[in-house]
């Protein structure tokens, strides 16, 4: 199996922090354009949001639910698919690319298969299609980031897998590693995770050593000087950010 860079219990620190906290961590040591690159461009709905955040390595899956001939033409598809998912190291995040687009005529996800992906070391899944069944889904601890409900299936089943997918105007590739919760999702490009969890521990440090609680502690203050202790804490940031990463972070 595929060498992850970061181990299970690295990862379940990762699952400490809200996704845009895992994302001040990440603009400080990727080369990506962190304006543009990694995360949803498109709104989504987070069935789970009362759940941890969802941590895991990417499988991806193209599904068009609208077309018929897809199950004609490989009727062992989700034999082969699940075969495929099997052999991936965890936790794994499936990624589902619907091709039918906001159309989404029919769910890939619903009781059924979501027991079925657990069974096989996933944790949840982002589409851009559809789910159903979500009561039983939520309470089998499957996380779900989609693009809406529906009552059907259609004609869902397994198309592609194993290659690079785009949800929500985002492109994901196998193995990249996922962030994600009711804010959205953050797609870690390839060659960012080793240092990702110091860096999103270093700035969270950051903010509650500076920004916070100088807004918080200002009892007996005036606004100018609220104003100026804020200003003060803005320059203690970006001195710890630049110092560490070279970097100003967001203030």
């Amino acid at each position: 199996m595929t060498t992850r860079a970061l181990d299970p219990e690295q990862l379940a620190a990762l699952s400490r922090w809200n996704t845009p906290s895992v994302y001040n961590g990440w603009e400080q040591i990727t080369t990506a354009d962190f304006a543009r690159d990694a995360v949803n461009r498109e709104p989504l709905v987070d069935f789970m949001p009362d759940h941890l955040p969802m941590v895991g390595w990417a499988v991806t899956v193209t599904i068009e639910p609208s077309n018929p001939a897809h199950v004609q033409q490989q009727p062992d598809a989700w034999s082969r698919y699940r075969r495929y998912i099997a052999s991936q190291p965890g936790p794994k995040v499936v990624v589902v690319q619907d091709l039918d687009g906001a159309a989404t005529h029919g769910a890939f996800w619903g009781e059924v298969n979501t027991g079925i992906h657990r069974a096989l070391g996933c944790v949840g899944t982002i589409t851009d299609g559809a789910i159903r069944d979500v009561a039983e889904v939520r309470s089998g601890g499957f996380r779900c980031l989609a693009r809406r409900l529906c009552v059907g299936h259609a004609y869902s089943c397994p198309v592609r897998w194993g290659e690079a997918v785009e949800v929500f105007g985002t492109r994901i590739e196998p193995g990249q590693l996922i962030h994600a919760d009711q804010h959205g999702f953050l797609a870690v490009p390839h060659g960012d995770e080793a240092g990702l969890l110091e860096a999103t521990r270093f700035m969270d440090d950051n903010e509650c050593r500076s920004l916070i609680p100088a807004s918080r502690d200002v009892i007996g203050l005036n606004a100018l000087q609220i104003c100026d202790r804020i200003d003060a804490a803005g320059r203690a940031f970006v001195a710890a950010s630049a110092e560490r990463f070279g970097r100003t972070g967001e203030w």
